[in-house]
C-alpha cells in the first residue's frame, strides 16, 4: 500500500495558522506557586481523594483514585503542601472537586517513580497496568482512560494500532513539537502499545503541512519493519480517529460502532509519548505540553506545563494578552475547542492548547435563511445530512433527528465552517444528541 498524501471522503480545507506557533521550541512552563488539580479529567467515574488537606505531597504522587474501571488515577504534579480538596471550575464547563495544592518549590519526587522494567520483560497484562497506574488517557480529544481503551473484549481482534499525528486543528503545534523532539519516545510508545494489545502492524499517521515531523518519525522508525509512518493528506477533520481507520486502512467504521469493530485501535501522539516516559522514568501524566497561540497573544509559545497550573500564568509567560481585551479564549483549536470564561482555570490532561482569539476574529456574522445549497453534505465526514438534522433539532423533532443518525455525528465543525447562510448547524446538532441521550437514560 503507498503511504503517501491519504485521505478521506469529505471534509474541509481550513487556514492552518500554524505557523504562529510551529517554530517555537519546547519550553517548560514556569511553576505556579498554587496548582489546582481536578480529581475528574477523564470519560468515567471521578476519583475520590487520597489526601487531606495539611498533608506533604510529592511530585507523581498519587492523590486520586477511582475504583471503576472506567476511571484514571491522578497525581499531583509539584512537592508541597495540600491546602484544601474543593470545588471548582474546569475548562470543560463543570465544576469538580480539585486537590489544592502550595508548591514548595523543591519539585521533589515521590518514591514511586522509578522505571518499570525493560519493554521485552514486560508481559502485556503489566503494561496496561502500568498505563493505568500512570493515570494516561486520551490527550487529543475526550480523555478516554488509555488502559480500557487497550484492552478490547476477547472477540474484537485487533490488527492494527494507528498513532494519531495527523493534529488537524488549526493553530495547535503541541504534537507536531514532539514528534520532531521526542520521535524516539513514541516510537517506543507505540511499541509498547502494539506489544499490549498484542499486534504486529503499526501506523504513524502525519498530516502532509508537518513535512519536519513525518521525517523526523521515519528516521525513528527505520529499523522497525512493522512500523510505517504514513502521510495525510492536511484536510479538516482528518485527526478523527474513524477518518484515520478510513485514510490508513480503507476501513469504514460501522454506525454506532467503534474502531475495535474494524480491528483497529488509535492513540493519540502525546498520549503514545506519555505511555512511553511511564514504562521508561516511571513517570505517572502529571504535566503534558500545551500549546498557547492566537492573534490575541502577544508571543505564542509550547509550554511544558504541569498539570493545575492555572492558563493565566501560561498566558502570563507568553507576554500577556495583544493590546485590548481578547475577543475569545478558547481551550483547544478553534473549530472542536470549548470557549472559556475565565483564566482561572487549571490545565487538565485534555488541554492541548489555549487560543486567544482577538475580537475581529469572533465578530459575528449575520446568519440567513438555509438555501439547500448542499454544502454541508458535500463535506461531513460521517456522510450525515447536517441541514436536516439541525432543521429537527431546532424544532424539537429529535425521533426524527435520530433516524438521520443525529449520534454518529462527531461535531467537527465542518459544516458549520462551510455553511454560506452561517447556520449554527454543528451547535443545533450537538443539543439534539445530548437530549437524545438524556430521553434513552430516563427510559433506561
Amino acid at each position: 500500500m503507498n503511504f503517501k498524501d491519504l485521505t478521506f471522503k469529505g471534509g474541509v480545507n481550513v487556514p492552518h495558522y500554524k505557523e504562529l506557533s510551529e517554530n517555537a521550541p519546547l519550553e517548560r512552563a514556569i511553576d505556579s506557586d498554587v496548582v489546582m488539580i481536578p480529581l475528574h479529567q477523564h470519560v468515567g467515574a471521578p476519583c475520590e481523594p487520597l489526601v487531606k488537606p495539611g498533608e506533604e505531597v510529592k511530585v507523581g504522587q498519587k492523590i486520586g483514585q477511582s475504583d471503576a474501571f472506567v476511571s484514571a488515577p491522578v497525581h499531583s504534579s509539584v512537592s508541597g503542601k495540600v491546602k484544601s480538596i474543593t470545588l471548582m471550575p474546569t475548562p470543560t464547563g463543570l465544576s469538580v472537586k480539585c486537590v489544592v495544592i502550595e508548591s514548595d518549590g523543591e519539585n521533589e519526587l515521590h518514591e514511586s517513580v522509578k522505571p518499570k522494567g525493560k519493554l521485552e520483560e514486560l508481559s502485556p497484562k503489566e503494561i496496561i497496568e502500568i498505563i493505568k497506574e500512570a493515570g494516561i488517557t486520551g490527550m487529543g480529544g475526550a480523555g478516554f482512560p488509555t488502559h480500557v481503551k487497550l484492552s478490547p473484549p476477547s472477540n474484537k481482534k485487533i490488527d492494527t494500532i494507528i498513532i494519531n499525528g495527523a493534529e488537524c486543528e488549526p493553530y495547535l503545534t503541541a504534537d507536531h513539537k514532539l514528534m520532531v523532539n521526542e520521535s524516539e519516545k513514541i516510537v517506543f510508545g507505540l511499541k509498547a502499545i502494539m506489544k499490549a494489545v498484542g499486534v504486529t502492524n503499526g501506523i504513524i499517521a502525519i498530516e502532509n503541512n508537518k513535512p519536519d515531523a513525518i521525517d523526523a518519525m521515519e528516521k525513528a522508525s527505520k529499523n522497525e519493519n512493522n512500523i510505517k509512518v504514513a502521510s495525510l493528506k492536511a484536510k479538516y477533520p482528518q485527526g478523527d480517529e474513524k477518518r484515520i481507520i478510513s485514510a490508513t486502512l480503507g476501513r469504514i467504521v460501522p454506525s454506532g460502532g467503534l474502531p475495535m469493530d474494524v480491528g483497529a485501535v488509535v492513540c493519540n501522539i502525546s498520549t503514545t509519548k506519555a505511555i512511553a516516559e511511564a514504562i521508561l522514568e516511571g513517570k505517572p501524566l502529571y504535566e503534558r505540553v500545551v500549546t498557547v497561540t492566537g492573534r490575541g497573544i502577544k508571543t505564542p509559545k509550547n509550554l511544558i506545563a504541569k498539570i493545575g497550573t492555572p492558563f493565566k500564568d501560561l498566558i502570563a509567560q507568553c507576554g500577556g494578552f495583544n493590546e485590548g481585551a481578547p475577543g475569545k479564549i478558547v481551550m483547544g483549536g478553534p473549530m472542536m475547542g470549548l470557549s472559556q470564561f475565565s483564566i482561572d482555570v487549571p490545565v487538565i490532561k485534555g488541554s492541548g492548547g489555549i487560543l486567544i482569539l482577538t475580537e475581529e476574529e469572533v465578530k459575528p456574522q449575520p446568519m440567513g435563511p438555509c438555501i439547500k445549497c448542499g454544502r454541508c453534505l458535500e463535506v461531513c465526514p460521517v456522510r450525515l445530512q447536517p441541514l436536516y438534522l439541525s432543521s429537527y433539532s431546532l424544532k424539537g423533532k429529535l425521533e426524527e433527528a435520530e433516524k438521520l443518525h443525529a449520534l454518529d455525528c462527531v461535531e467537527c465543525g465542518a459544516c458549520s465552517y462551510i455553511c454560506p447562510a452561517k447556520r449554527p448547524l454543528v451547535e443545533s446538532i450537538r443539543v439534539a444528541k445530548r437530549e437524545i441521550i438524556s430521553q434513552r437514560k430516563r427510559s433506561s
